[in-house]
């Protein structure tokens, strides 16, 4: 950003910083002496927007295990790999209500309830294509480093420790292969899963996946699609009813983000189109999430209407001037501006046929300053378009970035080559 103004987002989170870094509270996760023994000082915070920038507060460039926050990048790897149905033969979409190492499998199906707890997290590692565990494990990396546009470590002692620590983990396997879930041996399905949870991230790079998820499968750094939007859709999806255990729910209710946490600390937390967000702070709850990061979420959510389902305020109507006619040339001229959705498609297409109520035959759809065109809007206007041209109306696009957002129709740069097309015909 311009340093005249700064960074306004680094500012916000460093005043958040500030004011959460002295929150103690809570307990660093037992399960590994590396965890239990993290420095509990420790606090970052980051967010990628959707043209790259990253803005960062605090220890946001400590690196930590991901642990279960990887969960959420072997699901895309295994949809990418096999496509939903295929998925979801063998692992659900539902919230499981328990703990994330509770054993949860569906009574009928034998399939664990979601990719976000072990059990399904061990059902996806074997989901994901490769030869044997070292191919698999090296895809699982390999997609995770394509997310966070750069390199990613290893740990080699927290594998060490997870793979002493990993009974109840080799139990949840055990019983998940004689149920049928589980379609590959017990152990190299295990070491695809505690070697995806040993690898190094910061909370800068948290923010960036993050942002990789938000913008449809692109990396905004590098600009590389890593899966698709469809893919992504359904990442987020689950971890917006899944990602935080037994506290999704309420996250949902309060945060109203997708997010998947690990119990190093760390939470990641994306918003479609928006923002990628990631968050670290050893120190967990109960349940297994960090105590400053989810402050941290709940504070930011509060004061920036970040839920997902917050009605957005003070939009301009997309309708800008529908009154405008050419009588001379028999044109009628309907301007639309800012994004055009199912919402506010009705609107539009009232505005054209209250300029050709005249009898008007041209009409001229000044599109400037619509700043995207959803599938549904994209669809709604063509067959508008469409139907025009079936009863012998001409219709000229006014559109100086030619985005050719419709098709059938001329296409010009300004309202005054518009005016001249029609003196012209």
């Amino acid at each position: 950003m311009a340093s005249l103004i700064g960074d306004p987002i680094e500012r916000e989170l460093v005043t958040l910083h500030e004011r959460l870094k002295h929150d103690y509270r809570g307990e660093t996760s037992a399960s590994i002496p590396t965890l239990e023994h993290a420095d509990h000082r420790l606090f970052g915070l980051a967010v990628c927007t959707p043209d790259g920038y990253v803005s960062a507060a605090g220890d946001a460039d400590v690196e930590f295990s991901v642990q279960s926050i990887s969960k959420a990048f072997t699901y895309a790897l295994a949809l990418s790999d096999r496509g939903l149905e295929s998925v979801h033969e063998h692992v659900g979409a539902e919230p499981s209500g328990e703990a994330f190492s509770a054993i949860s499998l569906e009574e009928e199906t034998g399939r664990p309830d979601n990719p976000m707890i072990n059990a399904g997290a061990l059902v996806t590692c074997a989901l994901v294509s490769g030869a044997d565990a070292h191919e698999k494990y090296e895809r699982i990396h390999a997609l995770m480093e394509a997310c966070a546009g750069r390199s990613l470590g290893f740990d080699e002692t927290v594998y060490e420790e997870e793979q002493g620590a990993s009974d109840r983990n080799r139990a949840l396997a055990h019983f998940m292969r004689s149920a049928g879930s589980l379609t590959d041996e017990v152990d190299p399905t295990m070491e695809v899963y505690l070697k995806q949870c040993s690898v190094l991230v910061s909370t800068r790079d948290l923010a960036v996946m993050g942002a990789t998820l938000a913008t449809g499968g692109v990396n905004p750094l590098t600009g590389d699609r890593v899966f698709s939007g469809t893919v992504a859709r359904h990442v987020l999806t689950v971890m917006a009813t899944c990602g935080m255990y037994d506290y999704s729910g309420e996250w949902l209710l309060t945060v109203g983000t997708p997010a998947k946490s690990g119990v190093s600390g760390g939470l990641i937390t994306a918003s479609p189109g928006q923002f990628g967000m990631g968050l670290f702070s050893p120190k967990l709850d109960a349940r297994g999430n960090s105590v400053r990061a989810v402050a941290a979420s709940q504070d930011l959510a509060d004061r920036y209407e970040l839920h997902a389902l917050t009605l957005p305020g003070g939009n301009l109507p997309v309708v800008r001037e529908s009154e405008e006619r050419w009588p001379e040339y028999g044109a009628g001229v309907v301007a639309v501006q800012g994004d055009l959705v199912f919402a506010s498609m009705r609107g539009v297409l009232s505005a054209i046929e209250a300029v050709l109520e005249s009898s008007d035959r041209v009409l001229v759809l000044d599109l400037d300053r619509v700043t995207r065109v959803h599938q549904v809007g994209e669809r709604i206007l063509q067959g508008a378009i469409d139907r025009l041209e079936e009863h012998d109306h001409e219709v000229v696009i006014v559109d100086g970035a030619r985005r050719g957002i419709v098709s059938g129709a001329v296409e010009v740069e300004s309202l005054d080559e518009a005016r001249e097309w029609c003196a012209a015909r």
